[in-house]
């Protein structure tokens, strides 16, 4: 779990708070289409639409609100990772979670860093060892492939002390690096986006379309007088 202190951004909590929402919601919709559909129930059916359509909705406004405020969020998101960066600690056991979350970005993305490994010379640890310690995660040596989080030594210190220069790291930052996942994964992005609005709408229509079934078998049921 991400401690107090790494969660003070506004928009994060509200982030947090939308998806737990959207998720307790989609539980309770898929409840309520099968207790529906099975037992041909009009209000449940109703509900299962109105849920379906909250939940649309609320996915449309994150979107929008993620493209239109993204430098802010990208400046929160960098002021965040900056104190993580700054109070690394392999030995903590209260951010344990947090750092090997950013241990793996790191890992993953081929970065080191926010903006680059020069963010790294800011750990108070790092600094107190003169910084002949680099972080694992941002290797690009074969030697520490495996080695998943914590500080690993330089080799061949050139002297008592060095600077991110002299850590065989990649140069890549992880902000580009994300941002370059991003462009280079657009189109499928886009395409589950789609591919889940169209299969909500067919549910919203489905939903109409079984609820207006029910409704006529009803009144045919309606003994004329």
């Amino acid at each position: 779990l991400l401690a107090p202190t790494e969660m003070s951004s506004p928009s994060l909590k509200t982030g947090a708070y939308i998806l737990i929402g959207v998720g307790a919601l989609t539980m309770l919709m898929g409840f309520l289409g099968c207790l529906g559909a099975v037992n041909e129930i009009r209000c449940l059916l109703g509900l299962y639409f109105a849920c379906l359509m909250v939940i649309l909705i609320t996915q449309v406004a994150a979107g929008l609100v993620i493209y239109f405020q993204k430098e802010s969020l990208k400046e929160e998101l960098s002021n965040i990772v900056g104190s993580l960066i700054e109070n690394y600690d392999p030995l903590n056991d209260d951010k344990r979670n947090l750092q090997d979350t950013w241990d793996y970005v790191q890992r993953q993305v081929a970065c080191c860093g926010w903006t680059g490994a020069k963010d790294w010379e800011k750990n108070e640890i790092l600094i107190n060892k003169s910084m002949t310690e680099y972080p694992c995660s941002c290797s690009n040596s074969s030697k520490d492939l495996e080695v998943d989080s914590g500080f690993c030594n330089l080799d061949d210190p050139v002297n008592s002390t060095a600077t991110y220069a002299d850590w065989p790291v990649h140069e890549q930052g992880c902000m580009d690096g994300v941002e370059n996942w991003l462009k280079d994964n657009l189109g499928v992005i886009l395409g589950v986006c789609t591919g889940v609005a169209v299969i909500e709408l067919l549910g919203m229509i489905l939903s109409i379309s079984l609820c207006k079934n029910i409704h006529s078998e009803d009144y045919t049921k309606v003994p004329k007088s």
